[in-house]
């Protein structure tokens, strides 16, 4: 019996994935029957029947039969209801990956460019453009593309379930990539069956919270998967194709480099600690050299050329010769000497730095370690030359090369860490350095000079630990002008001002700590292991200032005038993206300032928030709030010389700036990507993209490409129609604003509806992230994450932060000007790749939505006139934003655009409506105080098979 429905309306090249998705419908079905008996096998078919009968003919009689369905259900019946039907959307989700991989092969083989951008597709489009290779390489050589993993506080996968799924996509894929016979075929499938059911009995949740360093050790694991050998193929991809099409000289540096923020961002997570950054950037080093020492390893047992049959060159004999082997049997085999001299200096270059890593066979124990990774590449870079010299260009090209490039991409700590703190608490830290370190008369002068005509107030009482003893200025009374001037003459006089770090308070202690553990850093990894630093909530010039102090005290501020760590403004809310572009004005207008970044290359990286900036205005002003600020941003740098980087801090979801990475980058405003680009990756983001290799580097692919494309095509001259686009957009983003903060902010009641429509306290009690969900012990929308905010409400099905208030903005635009208006909108909807995404994402948004669902969680809140009033604007603008996006698009029906996702939609909504049917009658159980662990438990899972069938949790 097939427990997956494969979709009756299939296109011919779809056919392979209907079987894939029969296969394992029919072995999922088997392990059911086997493992829990045919009662219960019987009970989730029907209920499946029952939901796909629903979702096909959408009459509310069907409704009703599967609610009552639902309704009878056991608390045990409920949990293998529950775990049947989410191990039903990971397969799927496992069948549709592997199907898209599929037909990229098939574009791949036909010699056609797939949709959604490649690398092929944006070189035939250089190439046409006729991009000389001079131009191309100067934009090789300023790139940088960096996929930034952050932990999630969402993620609900836990990795013995990613890493059965992942042998599950093998297998599944053999059979595509193997001409099987019928025993290899039956001989697979049983392999299908085995990890099936380890899949149905393995525990779905985690039974103790994740701590930092469980995140930093699951971030890794995507190195292994993806990053450390699929990488150095996409360099060698690009850099042959290059070859090949513009010029055989062209080289490709370093330009794609996938950071981490896992272990080193600790704005509001106080389990960052300076033990666990320190141990962030450990476990990073061992990763990189165990994935060298065991390619050198491999190499050595290839590499069986003899010296009797080819001729070296002299620096390879040298190598060789110096190596520690002497066996005489390896006398004539001088590429395995060589890299039995480079496993031993790898091993003590590991053991220096304290990793304890096991080897396959002795070392020597005198090997001299390297001095820096510039070091083994030269090693490497020797065995290149010499089998070129005699003509093994194969081997010179294969996988020595691609451990040179891993070598140059991720040198010996793997992964550039980030930090990230909140502008307050480095305040603070600041406060109470300038308190401890008597600099009393810096801040009296300051205060004279802030108020020349009046005296000074200086509180001659204040004992607050950490604000300044009695008599004492306090540098946080201090205003923006005060705080600016005792910083700069600080900073210039790079006065020390750090005591014993045991004597501060708790927060500045910590955040010395931080300081003196990334010096520490520095000089045991290099300066690129821990290159940035970022500060959330920048609304001042001072917070960089503040910054900058404190790593003055550890030298990472060498003197005045030389950071060795880049300092980076985080803009996250809608005041602070509007204000963004002057606070960086004022900022490169300081002469020292200036100085610091000629230090850095004259190049400034800027954060830019989507997620907090959508909790704060909505999904449509939050957009056009952040491409104002980028274009805004982009003058101001022309105005003063200095290249702009830009980092988005996207999410997976589209109420957290998510969506399609090419589509997103090439919507960008003209010069704001330049070369350069961070994105963040989060959650079952990163799980989505990068458990699988070939989905892996297809996805790095699309980055670098949508960065060529967006650079070097990008129309940068002025567009006759864009003050009236952007004017449109003004007043579209101002009714948006407005319907947006009336329902959120305004509304009384607001809070209690959201805290009791959906299920945000039992998020909270998952095992699901190390950092607290809210920033403060509160129940305020201010103070809430915008993860688990967007989170609960996809889990609710209203997606509202991913397209509330666009109805109203639209309606009352087309009311005030008309038909033309309305013309208007779809020119742009036609013409400019900003407003077309827009409304593309919100159109996926849409499409998860069920406001039939959404109103049975609506109906947990007992109090019927709040209930009625806040569910009923909601619904009512979720029918306004409908009807006003197929007025602008002139669709009829959401998806229409994309019949790839409405395919997968119908497939997995029959097994996701179920669990939402049953998440509210198990609230409302517990809720009710029934604290039945069954109860409590079948919760959790409904929100982790939600999640999984959604495919985005925050």
């Amino acid at each position: 019996m097939n427990l997956i429905s494969a979709p009756a309306d299939i296109s011919s090249k779809d056919l392979p994935l209907r079987a894939d998705l029969r296969l394992l419908g029919r072995i999922l079905g088997d392990t059911l029957r086997e493992q829990e008996g045919e009662d219960v096998f019987q009970l989730v078919e029907n209920v499946r029947r029952a939901a796909v009968r629903f979702r096909t003919t959408q009459d509310e009689r069907d409704g009703e039969t599967l609610e009552q369905m639902l309704d009878a259900l056991s608390p045990a019946d409920t949990l293998a209801v529950v775990r049947a039907f989410s191990y039903f959307s990971q397969l799927t989700n496992i069948a549709e990956d592997l199907h898209h991989n599929r037909r990229h092969r098939a574009h791949l083989k036909a010699g056609t460019p797939p949709k959604g951008g490649s690398l092929q597709l944006a070189l035939n489009r250089l190439e046409a453009r006729k991009i000389d290779s001079k131009t191309l390489q100067a934009f090789l050589d300023s790139a940088l593309i960096s996929p930034v993993l952050t932990a999630h506080p969402t993620e609900v996968q836990r990795k013995s379930i990613l890493d059965c799924q992942l042998i599950i996509s093998s297998l599944l894929s053999g059979r595509d990539r193997v001409d099987m016979t019928p025993d290899d075929l039956a001989e697979n499938e049983e392999a299908l069956h085995r990890f099936v059911l380890i899949l149905w009995q393995t525990r779905m949740l985690r039974t103790a919270k994740l701590t930092v360093r469980d995140e930093i050790r699951n971030g890794l694991e995507y190195y292994r998967y993806t990053f450390l050998l699929e990488i150095p193929k996409l360099y060698a991809n690009l850099e042959k194709q290059l070859e090949t099409r513009f010029d055989k000289d062209i080289k490709v540096p370093p330009l794609l480099r996938v950071g981490s923020w896992i272990g080193g961002d600790r704005d509001g997570n106080p389990f960052v600690t300076h033990d666990v950054m320190s141990d962030a950037v450990q476990y990073h080093s061992a990763l990189a050299f165990e994935h060298y020492l065991n390619e050198a390893n491999l190499l050595g047992k290839r590499l069986s050329l003899t010296d009797r049959l080819v001729e070296i060159t002299p620096e390879m004999r040298k190598l060789s010769d110096a190596s520690p082997d002497k066996a005489s049997a390896r006398d004539d085999e001088p590429y395995r000497r060589a890299l039995i001299l480079i496993y031993s200096r790898l091993s003590a270059t590991a053991a220096q730095l304290g990793h304890d890593i096991t080897h396959p066979r002795p070392v020597d124990p005198h090997a001299q370690p390297y001095a820096t990774v510039q070091e083994f590449i030269a090693d490497l870079d020797v065995m290149i030359a010499s089998l070129f010299k005699h003509g093994a260009v194969y081997l010179a090209k294969g996988r020595l090369a691609d451990l040179r490039r891993a070598a140059e991409l991720f040198g010996f700590y793997l992964a550039p860490l980030d930090m990230r703190q909140h502008s307050a608490i480095i305040e603070q830290t600041v406060s109470e350095l300038f308190a401890r370190s008597g600099c009393d008369t810096l801040l009296r002068s300051s205060r004279l000079r802030e108020q020349p005509h009046t005296a000074p107030h200086i509180p001659e009482n204040s004992n607050e630990e950490g604000r300044g003893g009695v008599g004492q200025a306090n540098y946080s009374d201090l205003d923006e002008a005060g705080k600016r001037a005792v910083l700069l003459d600080t900073l210039q006089a790079a006065k020390p001002l750090l005591g014993d770090i045991e004597a501060y308070s708790d927060v500045p202690k910590s955040e010395l700590r931080i300081m003196q553990a990334a010096a520490d850093i520095h000089r045991r990894y290099g300066r690129d292991a821990l290159p940035n630093h970022l500060i959330s909530k920048t609304d001042a010039v001072s917070d960089m200032l503040e910054l900058a102090l404190v790593l003055q005290q550890f030298g990472l501020l060498e003197g005045s005038d030389t950071l060795h760590i880049n300092i980076i403004p985080l803009f996250e809310t809608i005041e602070d993206l509007r204000g963004g572009a002057a606070i960086m004005d004022a900022l490169f207008s300081l002469p020292w300032y200036r100085k610091l970044l000629a230090s850095r290359n004259d190049t400034q990286e800027v954060m830019l928030g989507y997620s907090d900036s959508n909790k704060d205005g909505g999904y449509l002003t939050a957009n056009w709030e952040l491409y104002k600020a980028e274009v805004e941003l982009v003058k101001v740098f022309e105005k003063h010389g200095i290249e702009l980087r830009l980092f988005h801090g996207r999410g997976g979801t589209v109420g957290r700036g998510g969506g399609p990475s090419y589509d997103a980058i090439l919507a960008q405003p003209p010069g704001s990507v330049n070369g350069q680009i961070r994105i963040t990756e989060q959650g079952e983001v990163i799980a989505s993209k990068y458990s699988n290799p070939e989905i892996g580097r297809r996805n790095l692919e699309t980055l670098v490409a949508a960065t060529l494309e967006a650079t070097l095509l990008h129309h940068h001259g002025a567009d006759s129609t864009m003050p009236e686009y952007h004017r449109i957009m003004e007043a579209l983003s101002l009714d948006a604003f407005a319907a947006y903060r009336k329902l959120v902010y305004e509304t009384p009641g607001f809070t209690d509806y959201f805290f009791t429509a959906t299920p945000i306290r039992e998020i909270a009690e998952l095992n699901i992230g190390s950092r607290p969900s809210s920033r403060k012990p509160s129940d305020k929308i201010e103070d809430l994450r915008a993860i688990p905010w967007v989170f609960s409400w996809g889990l609710n099905r209203v997606m509202l932060p991913g397209w509330y208030g666009y109805g109203t903005a639209v309606k009352n635009f087309v009311a005030r000007e008309g038909e033309s208006g309305l013309k208007q909108l779809q020119a742009m909807y036609k013409n400019w790749a900003f407003f077309r995404g827009l409304m593309s994402n919100m159109d996926m948004v849409l499409s998860k939505t069920d406001m039939g669902i959404a109103s049975r969680y609506a109906e947990l809140v007992e109090d019927v006139e709040l209930r009625e009033r806040i569910f009923g604007a909601i619904d009512s603008e979720w029918e306004t934003t409908v009807e006003m996006l197929f007025k602008v698009t002139g669709n009829t029906s959401l998806l229409q655009d994309n019949p790839a996702f409405a395919r997968s939609l119908r497939t997995r909504s029959p097994y996701i409506d179920p669990l939402n049917h049953l998440q509210v009658a198990l609230l409302q159980r517990h809720r009710a105080g029934d604290n039945d662990e069954k109860v409590k438990r079948a919760i959790h899972l409904t929100i982790n098979g939600i999640a999984t069938g959604l495919r985005n949790s925050g």
